[in-house]
């Protein structure tokens, strides 16, 4: 049996050449990939029994992170400002968002969570989260790896 000792290669061994995909191979790739991930951010928001529509949680978690007015949560979520005002007067009355008057501009309104508002998103997440680790619990430890794996380069994707 050969060591590092006896031949150097071994120290540093080259990985085995990838294959070259074809643009057949990537466009099938592209097109199953997007749909998987589709189907999971689906499942987790729809299977996690909340009470909360997912375009009011996501408005709730921008929320999280400070005060905001209904201009610049419009502009985040991407969606027109009479969409943004619908949402927002649902989570005032089920008291999940606080309203307040901007205190340098009399025009705007300031939006920001309440306590319920916060706890709202702790339980939604908390669902979410058993709902998935249930279903990664049926996979195999070396599964659960390469997704581990397959998260880094996820977020690579989603980062550029």
């Amino acid at each position: 049996m050969l060591t590092t000792d006896d031949d150097p290669l071994l120290e540093n061994p080259v990985p085995a050449p990838t294959p070259t995909m074809s643009r057949t191979q990537k466009d099938r790739l592209t097109s199953d990939l997007r749909m998987a991930c589709m189907r999971i951010s689906r499942r987790v928001r729809f299977e996690s029994r909340t009470d909360v529509a997912p375009h009011q949680f996501s408005v709730l978690v921008r929320l999280e992170g400070g005060p905001r007015t209904p201009k610049e949560l419009a502009e985040i979520e991407q969606v027109s400002a009479p969409s943004v005002t619908r949402t927002v007067n649902t989570l005032v009355e089920r008291g999940l968002v606080a309203r307040s008057d901007d205190p340098t501009d009399g025009r705007q309104v300031i939006l920001s969570l309440t306590a319920q508002g916060k706890q709202t998103i702790k339980e939604t997440r908390r669902r979410r989260d058993l709902w998935l680790a249930t279903r990664l619990e049926h996979l195999t430890d070396a599964e659960r790896a390469l997704l581990v794996d397959a998260t880094a380069l996820l977020e690579r994707v989603a980062a550029e």
